[in-house]
């Protein structure tokens, strides 16, 4: 069954994570990504190593782990851009492309005529969305952006820890991974824009721009009170209890959204007076009592099992699971059940094949495909040529002999 973006051509100029995730999204929707690299050095994420891919005998390929979270069902065609022979042939495939997605700093790929102001009235149905730290305006428009950077200036970082310890970025690059996510769904507005009218534009999405709404309900309540809001380690701004706690064997997520679920959740605890307590019987109390009222929930979670309290708060509808690593959360069965490993035949394997995360869309009457792993570095290049620009084996051999491609 062909993906909803099928027959859509991506010319993919981007690398290391932000727009990467944008265009694997579009290409796992079933758009024809044309992933371009440099020769003989590729996306910087093939060097960001180890950990690597393996081989069918378990040993070490060329191929890294973080190259190949971001770059499934992608075409790799490598072309140095840099040269007027490269600017022309991308001129030309751009040219059988519907979207054009770039993550340069702002203004560099102008240099080489190929910035929106460069392309938009030659190719006028283009959609060129750029990805950049800041925005193609404003002060900061010309610095460069990467994603822990992204996540200090934006504030992330400031409500991100514990009470008394330093400010901390999240774990995984969330900053890349929105703007990616974000890039994504505009250029889909715009593809159905174009759709439309057969008119093209220009996306302009700035990694801060992306952090500052992703603040949502923690900015809102800057917004609507003034004050800064503290680092409250797994604590909830706005609920309690909705926070991590130690089992008799492990550790919790406790997520208690109303009184109801508080009385509920207090009378399996075997602590039915809680509710009573005034400080206590409403959201807005307990928040109010909150370093009263979590080291009593301390104790009483403290006494039970992981087990227990999973099952209890299930029982009672109330949201309750374990802090899982990564080993649990891929050999847990919802997450076996739904699909989330995918493993595929790799070049790089020698036979063998490449366990990665599957795409998270489900959708019943166009879902993703799986059509190809993640590329080795131009892998596509003389497949792409002759399919889109029709060239033979001696023109492009011409051509990667005076090292365009």
């Amino acid at each position: 069954m062909p993906g909803p973006l099928e027959g859509i051509r991506v010319f993919d100029m981007t690398r290391v994570l932000a727009g990467p995730s944008c265009t694997q999204m579009l290409a796992d929707l079933g758009a024809d990504v044309i992933k371009i690299e440099r020769p003989g050095v590729g996306d910087d994420t093939r060097k960001f190593a180890p950990p690597y891919i393996k081989d069918a005998d378990g040993g070490d390929t060329s191929e890294s782990a973080y190259f190949c979270a971001a770059n499934r069902n992608k075409r790799s065609v490598t072309l140095d851009v840099s040269k007027p022979e490269g600017q022309a042939l991308a001129k030309k495939l751009i040219a059988k492309s519907h979207v054009l997605v770039e993550n340069f700093k702002t203004g560099n790929l102008s240099k080489y005529g190929l910035g929106y102001d460069d392309l938009k009235d030659e190719f006028p149905g283009l959609i060129y969305c750029s990805i950049t730290g800041f925005g193609h305006s404003g002060p900061y428009a010309p610095r460069p952006g990467y994603d822990v950077l992204i996540q200090a200036m934006s504030g992330l970082m400031s409500l991100t820890g514990e009470p008394d310890g330093a400010p901390m970025k999240s774990a995984v690059p969330v900053a890349d991974l929105m703007a990616g996510m974000y890039a994504g769904v505009s250029i889909n507005a715009a593809l159905r824009h174009r759709e439309v009218t057969g008119e093209g534009q220009h996306i302009d999405i700035g990694m801060l721009d992306v952090m500052v709404a992703f603040s949502t309900i923690q900015g809102m309540n800057y917004l609507a009170t003034g004050e800064v809001p503290p680092r409250l380690g797994n604590a909830h701004p706005n609920i309690v209890p909705y926070q991590n706690f130690k089992t008799s064997d492990g550790d919790i997520i406790l997520a208690v959204g109303n009184d109801s679920q508080f009385k509920r959740f207090c009378a399996v605890a075997g602590a039915p007076e809680l509710p009573e307590d005034p400080r206590f019987d409403t959201n807005s109390n307990r928040l109010a009592n909150r370093a009263e009222l979590i080291p009593m929930l301390e104790k009483l979670i403290q006494q039970k099992t992981t087990d227990f309290w999973v099952q209890a708060m299930e029982e009672n509808s109330i949201s309750c699971g374990p802090i899982n690593n990564l080993a649990q959360v891929f050999d847990d069965p919802h997450v076996v059940a739904r699909g989330m490993k995918l493993e595929m035949d790799h070049p790089a394997t020698h036979g063998g094949s490449v366990t990665l995360i599957n795409s998270p869309i489900k959708m019943s009457g166009t879902p993703t495909t799986n059509r190809l792993a993640p590329p080795m570095l131009g892998q596509h290049t003389d497949e792409v040529l002759g399919e889109l620009l029709e060239l033979d084996d001696a023109g492009v051999q011409a051509l990667r002999d005076d090292g365009v491609i």
